[in-house]
């Protein structure tokens, strides 16, 4: 039980019970959210505190709820049946340990070997770049050597009858 399940059964507040629980130094157990909980033995003696209380003894003189033994006890085993099945569980932890480092440095392995190939590739393609780059630098200097002189020389006509035509609106426009 909870303190507020056991503060309406006893007809007392949670601070009363939270009150007592202190006081009386009671060892409790506490769920995961850390509050009290209660076993049936702790809340018979929760009533014997409030039928004290009841009758006028003052808490402080209220005997405390004594101790558990806790009980110890061993557990008869040989020694060699440990150390045998010690021994075999250590020896399969070490062959598990020694597959698993070996699955690791094969994957390293291949992807090193995957990543040298994929270098090798763009090493290849970045020298075919740079030939072709070398390739059109010297075509650009070559067309840039040529002259002006060197370049065949166009008349071209359409450009010429246009101009004239101009001429001619203009001059008979204005008489010229």
């Amino acid at each position: 039980m909870n303190t507020s399940e056991v503060a309406k059964l006893l007809g007392v507040s949670v601070s009363t019970i939270k009150r007592w629980v202190k006081q009386l130094g009671l060892q409790m157990e506490r769920n995961e959210r850390g509050h009290y909980q209660f076993n049936n033995e702790t809340i018979d003696y929760l009533k014997f505190i409030q039928s004290q209380i009841n009758n006028g003894i003052l808490l402080h003189e209220i005997a405390p709820l004594p101790e558990k033994e806790v009980r110890t006890g061993m557990v008869k085993t040989t020694a060699n049946e440990n150390n045998k099945a010690m021994t075999e569980l250590a020896s399969k932890i070490d062959h598990i340990e020694q597959k698993l480092n070996g699955k690791a440095d094969s994957v390293t392995t291949y992807q090193l070997l995957q990543h040298r190939r994929e270098l090798e590739d763009l090493q290849e393609l970045i020298s075919t770049l740079t030939t072709q780059m070398e390739a059109l630098e010297s075509e650009l200097t070559d067309l840039k050597k040529k002259t002006l002189m060197e370049l065949p020389l166009v008349y071209d006509q359409q450009k010429r009858e246009k101009s004239t035509k101009k001429k001619n609106i203009f001059a008979s426009i204005f008489g010229f």
